[in-house]
C-alpha cells in the first residue's frame, strides 16, 4: 500500500471517530431552555441563576459547592452568618452525605440549610416533616398577587428517630434525632390550607431550617415573572452574608480533567470499545509497515567509473555507428575543453588546427608521443580502431598536462 493511501486511510478514520464522538457529545448536550436542573450556573427559564446573581448584586457572597458535602466543615466560615442551599437534586442524597451535611449545620463553623424539593426528603424527615407530592396536580398558593402553582406540599413526618438502612449491605445503619423545635412560622399556604414553605427555629441551637416543598418557588421564571421572586430575596437578603449552593449534586461535581472522563467513558460504552479497536489496528499497520523483520541485507558495491572508460564507452559507440571521424573529434574536443580555460579558446579554431598547435608546443616525449598520434588521426577515413587510439592518446596527453 502506498503511503498516500496509507495517510487518507488514519486522516479518515481520525475524521470519522471525531465525528462520532461529537454525535454522541450532542445526544447527551441539553439546551439550556430543556435543561430542568435548578442550578444556579443555568439561567435558562427552570435553572436558579436568577437568585445567586441577585443576591450576589446585594453583597451577598454566593458560593457554589462542587465537592462532597463532608468539605464543608473544612472550608466553615464563622465570621458571618451562612446557609446551605439545596434545591431539588437530580442526584439523589446517600445517608453518609446526609450525616455530614447534618454535622455541618451543627458545627461551630456551620450554618442554617435551605431545603426545597421532593428529593430533599431524606434531610427534611430529620426535622420532622416530609414532601408529600401531587402526582400530576398542581394547587395555587394562597397569598396576594401573581405565584406559580405548586406540585408538592409538605406533611409533618411522625418519627422523632429516623433510620436509613440503604446501605446497610456496605455500610452502617444511619440515624438522625428530630431536634427540639421553639418556633414553626409557615411562609406559604395553598388555597386548600396546605403548607408549602416553613421556617424552623431550633430549641437547642441558634440555627434555623427552610423547608420548601416544591423548588419551583426558586426557578428564574418564578422569580422573574411572579411573586416568588420578592419572597426568595426576603427569605436571603440580609439574614445571610454567605449563600452556598449545593451545585454537586446538581451534576456539576469536580469529576476530574476531561482525559480522565473520556477514559472512563471509553471503557463502559460500546463504542468507546470500537475505538479502541480502531486505534489497536491502526498501531498494528503502522508496525507492520515501519519494521522489517530479518536480517539487514547487505548494500552491493557499486565502483565509479573512471573517466576512461567513459571515453571508451563513448568511442565504442560511435565506432558502431561508423562515426569514426565524429568520435575522434569529440574526444580531442573533450581534451580541449578540459586543457584550454573557456575565456582562452578561439570561437572559430577548428580542432585539428589546435591539435597541430599541441603537437608543436608539449615538452615530454610521451605527451610529445600522443599528439602526434591525434594529429595522425585528424585526416577523414579512420579506420574503426582509430577511435580507440585517439582515446589512448587523450588520456596520456591529460596525464602529462593536467594541472
Amino acid at each position: 500500500m502506498r503511503p498516500r493511501t496509507e495517510a487518507a486511510i488514519g486522516i479518515g478514520a481520525v475524521i470519522l471517530l471525531a465525528a462520532l464522538a461529537a454525535a454522541l457529545g450532542q445526544r447527551e448536550n441539553r439546551p439550556e431552555e430543556q435543561d430542568p436542573r435548578a442550578s444556579s450556573y443555568i439561567p435558562g427559564p427552570r435553572g436558579a441563576r436568577a437568585l445567586a446573581d441577585a443576591l450576589t448584586r446585594l453583597g451577598v457572597q454566593v458560593q457554589r459547592l462542587r465537592r462532597r458535602p463532608r468539605q464543608l466543615r473544612v472550608e466553615g466560615d464563622s465570621t458571618r452568618r451562612s446557609i446551605l442551599a439545596i434545591i431539588d437534586p437530580v442526584v439523589g442524597i446517600s445517608s453518609g452525605e446526609v450525616q455530614d451535611i447534618l454535622g455541618w449545620h451543627v458545627s461551630p463553623t456551620g450554618g442554617d440549610l435551605l431545603l426545597a424539593g421532593p428529593v430533599s426528603g431524606p434531610i427534611m424527615r430529620c426535622f420532622g416533616f416530609r414532601p408529600d407530592v401531587r402526582f400530576g396536580d398542581s394547587i395555587p398558593i394562597r397569598a396576594p398577587g401573581d405565584w406559580p402553582r405548586v406540585s408538592a406540599v409538605l406533611a409533618s413526618a411522625l418519627d422523632t428517630v429516623i433510620q436509613d438502612s440503604s446501605r446497610v449491605s456496605d455500610a452502617a445503619i444511619t440515624t438522625c434525632t428530630v431536634p427540639p423545635i421553639i418556633r414553626i412560622d409557615t411562609l406559604l399556604k395553598t388555597t386548600t390550607g396546605r403548607v408549602v414553605a416553613l421556617r424552623l427555629v431550633r430549641g437547642d441551637m441558634d440555627r434555623q431550617v427552610l423547608l420548601l416543598a416544591d423548588a419551583g418557588l426558586l426557578r428564574n421564571r418564578s422569580l422573574r415573572e411572579t411573586e416568588a421572586g420578592p419572597f426568595a430575596l426576603q427569605l436571603l437578603a440580609g439574614m445571610y452574608g454567605r449563600v452556598i449552593f449545593d451545585e454537586g449534586h446538581q451534576g456539576f461535581g469536580s469529576g476530574g480533567s476531561l482525559a480522565d472522563a473520556t477514559l472512563a467513558w471509553s471503557l463502559r460504552s460500546p463504542w468507546g470499545w470500537a475505538a479502541w479497536q480502531l486505534a489497536l489496528m491502526g498501531v498494528l499497520m503502522l508496525l507492520a509497515g515501519a519494521i522489517r523483520f530479518g536480517p539487514v541485507r547487505p548494500v552491493i558495491q557499486r565502483r565509479r567509473r573512471s573517466p576512461l572508460e567513459h571515453v571508451r564507452a563513448l568511442a565504442t559507440a560511435l565506432a558502431a555507428a561508423r562515426g569514426h571521424d565524429v568520435a575522434i573529434g569529440a574526444v580531442v574536443q573533450g581534451l580541449r575543453r578540459r586543457l584550454q580555460p573557456a575565456g582562452q579558446r578561439g570561437r572559430t579554431e577548428d580542432w585539428r588546427a589546435w591539435v597541430e598547435r599541441l603537437a608543436n608546443n608539449v615538452r615530454s616525449a610521451r605527451a610529445k608521443d600522443a599528439a602526434r598520434t591525434l594529429q595522425s588521426l585528424t585526416g577523414p577515413g579512420q579506420p574503426p580502431d582509430g577511435v580507440l587510439r585517439a582515446a589512448n592518446a587523450v588520456e596520456d596527453v591529460w596525464e602529462e598536462l593536467r594541472p
